[in-house]
């Protein structure tokens, strides 16, 4: 079975606060999932876009497992307390 990715592309940060809090619950979440954050913050550089936004990379032991991770109690919580603090996209895809 081939690991799954999570990745997160935030379009605005609205309450950095309630973000941070929300990161807090997530990280418990996701961990529990069995998921590792490989990276996490602002682009380096932007080769192509027009907008430099937070992204997230979190690696899961497969992608029914980054899915089952999102769909979980625990992430329903830190989800809860996010609210409408963040704009983002998550997208689950397959390791090659």
């Amino acid at each position: 079975m081939s690991k799954g990715y999570w990745l997160a592309v935030y379009k605005a940060i609205h309450d950095a606060d309630q973000l941070a809090a929300y990161a807090k619950k997530a990280s418990g979440a996701i961990a529990a999932g069995g998921g590792k954050f490989l990276s996490r913050g602002m682009p380096v550089a932007m080769l192509e876009g027009d907008e430099a936004t937070r992204t997230v990379l979190i690696e899961f032991p497969s992608a029914q497992a980054a899915i089952d991770t999102y769909n979980s109690e625990a992430y329903a919580n830190a989800l809860a307390t996010l609210g409408d603090a963040a704009e983002r996209e998550i997208r689950v895809i397959d390791a090659l």
